[in-house]
């Protein structure tokens, strides 16, 4: 049962990182930014629904205010956004597994990369074989592949981590920090398309997340009064 959930969640975690891969490298950096804006609501759900979480009056104003917000960035595009949904499920998934696997954040993570290795592995032969491959060509480029895999591997065992000790619908909302940076690269320093609409959308998340701030304020002051 153990290997099949480390399996299953090696599986998810793939598809997050190709789908995200992919966006970033075709100009979809706004859309992957709204998948994981709509990332957290799915994880509130698997949270709320699977694992009988309960949430606070403020966070269930927080993730209304986040839903209307999604809607807006969603309805824009005018289009289903796959890569946004793609992204979301995929993510809110792979932390579910992560939550019923329990095991530590080192542990659980060196061997979901140790049952992928085989596919990457083998895809980069091929490629290397075709003359297509571009790691270990240049050095310069070799060692910013290299240091991407750092910059992915940490903040993924903080959050394997944080699967193990925070209530799941606490690790969905503080989730909205990330997609605000993306969305920030992928409009000021990607300079892709901006219409008002979507800034609305933003200035909406941006509100669910000013009352998500108030709540784990209060909720702070409340744990600190009672330990004292």
């Amino acid at each position: 049962m153990v290997a099949a959930k480390l399996f299953l969640s090696s599986i998810l975690v793939s598809v997050n990182w190709l789908v995200y891969i992919w966006a970033t490298n075709n100009e979809h950096v706004v859309e992957a930014s709204l998948g994981y804006y709509i990332n957290p609501l799915v994880i509130i759900g698997f949270g709320v629904i699977l694992l009988k979480e309960k949430m606070r009056r403020l966070q269930w104003a927080a993730v209304t205010i986040a839903t209307i917000g999604v809607l807006v960035l969603t309805i824009d595009y005018g289009r289903f956004p796959w890569i946004a949904f793609a992204l979301a499920v995929s993510w809110g998934s792979y932390g579910v597994v992560k939550k019923q696997l329990g095991l530590g954040a080192l542990e659980g993570l060196a061997i979901e990369t140790f049952i992928s290795s085989f596919f990457y592995l083998g895809y980069l032969i091929y490629i290397g074989n075709q003359g297509t491959g571009q790691f270990g060509q240049e050095w310069g480029f070799t060692a910013l592949l290299i240091s991407a895999g750092a910059i992915t591997a940490i903040p993924l065992l903080l959050f394997n981590g944080s699967t193990n000790r925070l209530p799941f619908t606490t690790i969905g909302l503080l989730q909205y920090i990330t997609p605000t940076i993306q969305f920030s690269i992928g409009v000021w320093i990607l300079q892709e398309d901006m219409p008002t609409a979507r800034w609305i959308g933003f200035l909406i998340i941006w509100a669910a997340l000013v009352t998500l701030a108030l709540d784990l304020i209060r909720s702070s002051r409340t744990v600190d009064n009672s330990v004292a």
